[in-house]
């Protein structure tokens, strides 16, 4: 039996984050049922995944072995949620990263779902005891954080409640991996979980750097795109220590005393506002007007460097 005589993939909210999922399920062959309260919301969600997946096929990059038009046929869309949720294998919540919006949101799926489902929340910084407790189904709740934008990065973050089952964890990184994604397991929740955890890292370090006058905004992001971000691409912090010595026990062992020094030094936490933020936003929209024409143009040839990356990245294994 395939996976599409086994049960929908059920897509609550069709903002970005929403229809990035809707493509990636279906990509795998699955149905997929788009919810959003308003229908001319979740028809022209639909109109645009359309519009994206014609492209990526006519580009040579559609995931998947469908069409495009195959794909279509497996995504429809749904106003009723308590009709929406029949048949339902997985929710995938996406509406919008506010904790009461979606606690209403768990409480009527809570309501409505069954004991085999899995309710899965896309959020990237709300933790799952804050999200989940209290709910009947708790033992059936999970994060899956995508990377924005989802299908071209493939990495999700599976936070669990503490409540959890480990059953649900692990037929989440499994279904995660059949749809092309690369899942990371958390085993326990914490804030920021972790791609936010270093990224936060990275802008805190960064924004010193800029307050002190060592680098400017845009020497900063070129020691990112230019430098760290080049290997990065392809390996891990851990990786890339071990390769830069006799494996990761050498380089600690060579490099233990400067790293302290320099983890010693890098002082409080910063505000993120003032001066320093004033000169970071110059310097960006300099490069980038704030315009919605200049940012979507900017966020497009994003999407198209990453979409060379990870065929890159593909073609490399």
């Amino acid at each position: 039996m395939n996976r599409r005589e086994k049960g929908n993939i059920l897509i609550v909210g069709s903002g970005i984050v929403g229809r990035s999922w809707a493509m990636l399920f279906a990509g795998a062959g699955y149905r997929v049922i788009l919810h959003d309260t308003v229908y001319q919301q979740v028809t022209c969600a639909i109109e645009s995944i359309r519009q994206q997946l014609n492209e990526l096929e006519k580009n040579g990059i559609l995931r998947g072995t469908l069409k495009s038009s195959e794909q279509m046929l497996l995504i429809s869309a749904c106003i009723n949620l308590a009709q929406a949720v029949e048949g339902a294998i997985l929710i995938q919540e996406c509406v919008p990263e506010n904790l009461e919006i979606k606690r209403k949101v768990f409480q009527e799926l809570d309501d409505l779902m069954n004991d085999d489902v899995i309710l899965s929340s896309s959020t990237s910084c709300l933790l799952p005891s804050k999200l989940f407790t209290d709910l009947k189904h708790v033992k059936q709740c999970i994060v899956s954080h995508p990377v924005n934008p989802a299908y071209y990065i493939p990495l999700v973050e599976l936070v669990p409640h503490p409540e959890t089952h480990p059953a649900i964890l692990e037929q989440t990184y499994v279904l995660m991996k059949e749809i092309g994604q690369l899942p990371v397991k958390l085993t326990k929740e914490i804030e920021g979980f972790a791609l936010n955890r270093i990224q936060y890292a990275i802008i805190g370090e960064s924004w010193k750097l800029v307050k002190d006058g060592v680098l400017s905004p845009e020497d900063v992001d070129l020691v990112m795109s230019a430098g760290l971000g080049m290997r990065y691409a392809f390996m891990g912090p851990f990786e890339t220590a071990y390769l830069n010595a006799q494996g990761f026990k050498n380089y600690c062992e060579r490099y233990d005393t400067g790293m302290k020094r320099v983890l010693s030094s890098f002082g409080p936490v910063p505000e993120f506002s003032g001066e320093v933020m004033e000169k970071i936003n110059k310097a960006m929209s300099e490069k980038t007007p704030l315009d919605p024409e200049s940012l979507n143009a900017r966020r497009l040839q994003r999407d198209r460097y990453l979409i060379a990356l990870a065929k890159l990245k593909s073609d490399c294994k």
